[in-house]
């Protein structure tokens, strides 16, 4: 049994390792690789499962895609396979963005050809992403229709806390379209962490909310005021790491913690690293504080994404097989389909196709992705050739 449970975190580490390092183009394209891998290829999660884990992922605070990962590696190996995962998607771009702080500023990398088609790789996987998951979340006209009222709205109207009042109101609708569904789920999805565990952490999570301001202010520690501004930037930001940017440059640009030359710069190695875009922590930390900065930084604006992970879901799977929750869930995930499009379109396609020659390779990438079987990272490294030739040649 320790045997199999060791060689368990070690694929759980392997795998989340590998989408850590090829994982490019922000959240939507990282639920794109999640759901190639895990759902797809390894089938650690049903699809029923995993759009209902992406669907409570979207309506709390943090980087969703980073808690759906926590979430499938606590399925698989329980807080620790949770803790591993994140830690192989997480550390890649970590110690990039250190190394950027420390010794690479001015580097314009953004530019570079190789990214571009990593771009590229983004539109595939996040296109085929969207159509296998769109198939089965969507197959009537009244969700159909949520989805294109979900993506209208995002899409029509910018405001912060726009996408949580979606999900919410899809909630609400498919609680009345669907009150007495019973979708028959594929297979429980059980996490093995207690409920005692699980109330624990969603207290520590308010505790530290409320109290680290308070700490921060009697003390006037630096370190403890860093923990307190990046645990706050992680526990109450709606919409992932693109929201997060702009909010930490309100909190630390003004401040003089660094320069808004120094911020800059960091938003384009961010944007260029793989993995999620919280990461962009691990850089203001080292600019702050060197290295140490940088490892206190991470860890402050995920910890809550792992408190609120770990509190709800040993109760989650009870949960979400309760009819009426079930209807809830149906108008969510068909919404969260809407707002998986509406992320496509923007930023994803009109950051990376610019020519038709983008479309083309970002069509043929798609279809080594869908019909030639192609693993992801083999797309990925294809299309980082391909954005290198295009780059040469154009």
């Amino acid at each position: 049994m320790k045997k199999r449970n060791a060689r368990t975190l070690w694929e759980i580490l392997v795998v989340s390792t590998r989408l850590g390092l090829t994982s490019f183009g922000g959240p939507t394209a990282h639920l794109g690789y999640f759901h190639e891998e895990y759902v797809r290829r390894r089938k650690w999660i049903d699809e029923q499962s995993y759009a209902d884990l992406v669907a409570l992922c979207q309506f709390i605070p943090g980087p969703a895609s980073s808690q759906v990962g926590i979430g499938i590696g606590a399925a698989r190996g329980g807080v620790i396979g949770g803790l591993l995962a994140f830690l192989g998607f997480t550390l890649p771009s970590v110690i990039v963005l250190i190394l950027f702080a420390l010794l690479l500023q001015g580097g314009n990398i953004a530019e570079a050809g190789w990214i571009h088609g990593l771009k590229l790789v983004a539109v595939a996987v996040v296109a085929h992403a969207i159509l296998g998951m769109a198939e089965k979340l969507a197959p009537d006209l009244k969700r159909k229709a949520i989805v294109l009222t979900a993506l209208a709205v995002v899409l029509l109207w910018q405001a912060v806390f726009v996408q949580v009042l979606i999900i919410a109101a899809a909630a609400l609708i498919g609680f009345f379209l669907y009150p007495k569904h019973d979708s028959n789920t594929d297979r429980p999805f059980i996490f093995p962490i207690s409920r005692a565990f699980g109330i624990a952490c969603l207290v520590l999570f308010f505790v530290l909310l409320f109290c680290l301001p308070l700490l921060r202010q009697a003390t006037g520690l630096n370190w403890l005021a860093l923990f307190d501004s990046f645990y706050r930037s992680g526990a109450l930001v709606f919409g992932g790491g693109h929201v997060v940017l702009p909010l930490l440059e309100r909190e630390f640009v003004p401040a003089g913690w660094l320069t808004a030359e120094q911020f800059l710069a960091g938003y384009g190695a961010a944007q260029a690293v793989p993995g999620p875009l919280f990461t962009f922590a691990a850089y203001i930390g080292a600019v702050i504080d060197g290295w140490k900065g940088g490892l206190l930084a991470t860890a402050a604006i995920f910890l809550p994404a792992f408190l609120l992970v770990f509190g709800i879901l040993p109760f989650w799977d009870e949960l979400r097989r309760k009819p009426a929750v079930q209807g809830a869930l149906m108008g969510v995930n068909a919404a969260v389909i809407g707002l998986l499009i509406a992320a496509f379109y923007m930023p994803i396609w009109t950051s990376s196709i610019n020519r038709p020659l983008d479309f083309v390779l970002a069509a043929v990438l798609f279809s080594l992705l869908a019909h030639w079987k192609l693993p992801a990272w083999m797309v990925v490294i294809i299309g980082a050739l391909g954005g290198i030739l295009l780059d040469a040649f154009l």
